[in-house]
């Protein structure tokens, strides 16, 4: 293993070469934007890739990207930059607290039906701090450049610091006319009568959280193998909201459309996957202000839900074995 770097000859020039030049994605384009000229921009980077002992940058023809170092390397420099440039406005500023831009992912469905109160309530305790909000399709880590993010995802040994939001639960949903319309049956019966909506996942065959469901809950050789893909669980619950098909999504994103009774569960069988969302965090951003202060505000925020919310409980009439949703709760 080679010995540490001392902190007295990081090459702070060269640091501030490579995250231009992974920016723009150009040397030209990073040259421009830094003012000082191209070759001594090289000069910079690979100085740094010397230092380093590997190439940060796959250089081909009209062609410049990051290679795993690369990847590894820029958002911590970006967020170091970032921090010292914090520090010294505060400094400028007479203590006053620098306009902070904080950037947060999220996952389609859970930016679509919960960032507008999430983001809109944070801004009106914490003016200081601005949201940059991104919303990548893919399940699985974080982007590299963000600060805090809400990720779907099962559990997994990694370096960030992960926070449980909550556990999903998968359940049917569907519009309470299809619902009416077939009373009285079982979940097999139920199922088989409807069309099928499934939920993409990356990395996961396009009906596997059905298939689950049916073993899970004893369904045998129920056709599951059918039926319409969408890439989130909004475009699902949208088609089931229209009247069409049964979805098998979490009814804790779709609470306010059951709690109108736009949506309902007529069943009480659900599936536990194994996924929840998790916000997680780089083990740095910790010590950073405005990332501690979003990431404790929203676990307080998810923790007082759960406390003062209304439970889901399902509940089944006396002159019917059809189960149907309700919100109850204090």
């Amino acid at each position: 293993m080679k010995r540490p770097i001392d902190r007295r000859w990081l090459p702070l020039n060269a640091l501030r070469a490579f995250e231009g030049v992974a920016k723009h994605g150009s040397f030209t384009a990073a040259a421009h934007a830094l003012l000082i000229s191209q070759s001594a921009l090289s000069r910079h980077v690979i100085a740094l890739e010397r230092l380093i002992g590997v190439q940060l940058f796959e250089r081909r023809p009209h062609a410049l990207t990051l290679t795993k170092a690369g990847q590894h390397l820029l958002p911590a420099v970006a967020k170091s930059f970032d921090r010292l440039e914090y520090a010294i406005d505060d400094i400028r500023n007479e203590g006053a607290p620098a306009q902070r831009s904080l950037r947060v992912q999220m996952p389609p469905s859970f930016a679509v039906q919960l960032a507008v109160p999430i983001l809109r309530d944070f801004r009106g305790t914490s003016t200081e701090v601005d949201i940059d909000l991104v919303s990548p399709s893919a399940v699985g880590p974080p982007l590299g450049d963000v600060d805090v993010a809400v990720v779907y995802s099962r559990p997994s040994v990694t370096d960030l610091v992960a926070d449980l939001l909550w556990p999903v639960r998968l359940r049917i949903l569907c519009h309470p006319q299809i619902a009416e319309r077939h009373r009285g049956k079982g979940l097999a019966e139920f199922i088989e009568a409807n069309e099928i909506v499934h939920v993409r996942i990356d990395g996961a065959p396009r009906h596997e959280a059905w298939a689950q469901f049916a073993r899970h809950n004893g369904l045998g050789a129920l056709n599951v193998e059918r039926g319409l893909v969408f890439d989130t669980a909004v475009l699902a619950a949208q088609y089931a909201l229209s009247g069409q098909g049964i979805s098998l999504v979490d009814p804790r994103l779709f609470a306010e459309e059951m709690r109108t009774g736009r949506l309902v569960s007529p069943f009480a069988e659900e599936l536990d996957n194994g996924y929840g969302y998790y916000l997680v965090t780089h083990p740095e951003g910790l010590s950073d202000t405005a990332i501690a202060l979003f990431r404790s505000w929203l676990i307080e925020r998810f923790g007082q839900e759960r406390a003062a919310q209304p439970n889901l409980q399902l509940a089944v009439s006396n002159d019917s074995d059809w189960a149907k949703l309700e919100i109850s709760g204090p």
